[in-house]
């Protein structure tokens, strides 16, 4: 390592005593002579390079750049009677002036508020105070990559879809405006953390069911994905959701919660807007570090939307059914994990047992043992360091792009701590873990934990070496009513009380965050609502492929489509 220069000591108002601060924190004593005199030099030269750099005008990458729009950009707070839901948390209406394609013309979009959108605020779910120093939510000087792509491709972008706090639920009642509703149940999660996401999607699939149409509504919507923040929703909500292959979809311009986590995904009501948004979506973009040289260039990307219209439609050379050659399979271990209902386990093998053969494909059952273990990877994996990304807007070691115009709040004081643990106390939990574990296992444990999700992604892997799709529920319930929170007029829920309510929600889910793979959740049948069985609610199945065989993931899908309606019409 070199030293960039030695600043004038004179200029410089650092101590003696912070130098000797400093050291503390580390368990150093370092005596007063020469070797002290040296270092708090080297202390006051760092500084003075920080100093030089805060001060310095900011750079906007030029691709990420606001694309140019038909109108100004403006925003505006969706008014009550429009967001009964809670889904939104800024609307907007952007329609690129000079598109590029037409892929997406006629699609109304939203986006999660993770996601930047140039000259829009982005608040992650949480409170203004926590993310501006000032009070004052600051609009994004960038557009995300997605961003750019869904614009260019035609889409109308018509705002960004509250989140959870900090994006760090897999249920939907920790925003800070509020608890976001399940479409289908006003009171009823729709899943977390893309929970705006999944409501504006599934509003209108069910209003196109209905003849209705409202605000409230959007046909396709982008999500992010650390554990299953886009299949849960989609799960709960009865729509599609795709987690894609790690490094297949640029994050550049979201904020991240775990860079070895972090994914963008589509959610839709068919499978085809899913195809056609991860098309449009994927490809590498020169700046996202999670990217590698897997990733195709943009050129290079597959024809997804194209690909599943061929294989629904065309000739197969004989075959008998769509899904001939195919063999599913049903992950063991994944039906009787804690917290898996009777009526989840049984919708989803009885429906992916009947309809994956009507169509002709093969089920059989498969045994891997180590998934039992993936989501303690996963908690092991990212929890030392988890709070210095999403809490403290660290960069994650690689050359990145991170949003400018967010300042997080850190370290927390009291104040943090009172509203985090009235909305969502896991962020407080992901707060003390890390000084927690630094002090009692260091970074040698989250270094093993990285060395195990290897391991996980190898015995996948070699799952797949005898079935092309693994089979798991996604949620595992149907949708639960929120628990009660601070604005209650009755004693909101404890902290344990709140948390309780999402623990194994992410079981099956999270574990391929961690080794890569694809996964989607799929609709499969409905069940009955807590404490109201007269009111049904969706389940959904998780379908899992290979690394980088998104296609063939998309492909089963539209097979168990294709039996449901066979074995509908009594095939």
């Amino acid at each position: 390592m070199s030293v960039a220069f030695l600043a004038d000591k004179t200029q410089s108002d650092i101590s003696i005593k912070d130098l000797h601060n400093a050291a503390a924190k580390l368990g150093l004593e370092i005596p007063d002579g020469p070797d002290a005199e040296d270092y708090l030099h080297l202390l006051q030269s760092v500084e003075a390079v920080m100093k030089q750099i805060r001060c310095s005008e900011d750079y906007i990458h030029p691709s990420l750049s606001p694309v140019e729009t038909v109108a100004l950009r403006t925003y505006w707070e969706p008014r009550a009677e429009d967001n009964s839901l809670n889904a939104w948390r800024h609307r907007c209406e952007l329609v690129a002036a000079s598109p590029t394609s037409t892929a997406l013309r006629g699609k109304s979009i939203a986006i999660k508020d993770n996601i930047c959108i140039g000259g829009l605020p982005t608040t992650v779910g949480t409170f203004t105070e926590l993310l501006c120093p000032d009070g004052h939510l600051r609009v994004s000087p960038i557009d995300a990559t997605v961003v750019s792509r869904v614009l260019a491709a035609g889409a109308t972008l018509k705002g960004s879809a509250n989140c959870e706090n900090y994006c760090a639920s897999p249920l939907s009642y920790s925003a800070a405006t509020g608890p976001v509703h399940n479409a289908w149940k006003k009171g009823y999660t729709s899943g977390g953390s893309s929970s705006g996401s999944a409501t504006l999607v599934a509003t209108s699939m069910i209003q196109l069911r209905d003849g209705t149409s409202s605000e409230e509504a959007v046909d396709i919507a982008i999500g992010g994905d650390q554990a299953g923040s886009v299949r849960i929703p989609a799960s709960y909500s009865g729509i599609y959701g795709l987690k894609p292959t790690y490094g297949l979809v640029p994050y550049t311009g979201a904020v991240p919660l775990a860079p070895m986590l972090d994914h963008l995904g589509p959610l839709a009501g068919n499978l085809e807007d899913v195809a056609l948004l991860l098309q449009v979506m994927a490809g590498y973009d020169g700046i996202d570090p999670r990217m590698t040289p897997e990733s195709p260039l943009r050129y290079q990307v597959p024809e997804y939307a194209q690909i599943l219209s061929d294989f629904r439609t065309c000739q197969r050379d004989g075959r008998e059914n769509l899904g001939s050659g195919l063999t599913i399979g049903l992950l063991t271990e994944s039906f009787d994990v804690p917290g898996v209902s009777d009526e989840v386990r049984d919708t989803v093998l009885r429906s992916a047992n009947d309809f994956f053969a009507a169509a002709g494909a093969k089920v059989v059952d498969i045994s891997i043992p180590m998934h039992r273990d993936g989501s303690l990877i996963w908690t092991a994996a990212t929890r030392l360091s988890m709070s210095e990304w999403v809490c403290q807007g660290k960069t994650s070691g690689f050359l990145s792009f991170l949003p400018p115009h967010l300042d997080a709040r850190w370290p927390p004081d009291q104040r943090m701590y009172e509203l985090l643990t009235a909305t969502n106390p896991a962020i407080v939990n992901v707060m003390l873990s890390g000084p927690f574990l630094q002090e009692h296992f260091g970074p040698g444990i989250e270094a093993k934990a990285h060395r195990k999700a290897f391991e996980l992604r190898a015995a996948y892997d070699k799952a797949f070496a005898k079935v092309d799709i693994l089979v798991t529920p996604c949620a595992p319930t149907v949708a639960m009513p929120h628990p009660k929170m601070q604005a209650d007029t009755e004693e909101p829920s404890s902290v344990m009380e709140k948390l309780s309510v999402a623990v194994g929600v992410t079981t099956n889910t999270a574990p391929f965050n961690v080794t890569g793979h694809p996964a989607l959740n799929v609709p499969c049948g409905f069940g009955r609502a807590l404490n109201q069985p007269e009111v049904k609610l969706p389940i959904g199945m998780q379908l899992i492929g290979r690394r980088w065989e998104d296609a063939t993931l998309l492909k089963a899908a539209a097979v168990f489509e294709e039996g449901r309606t066979l074995a509908s019409c009594g095939w």
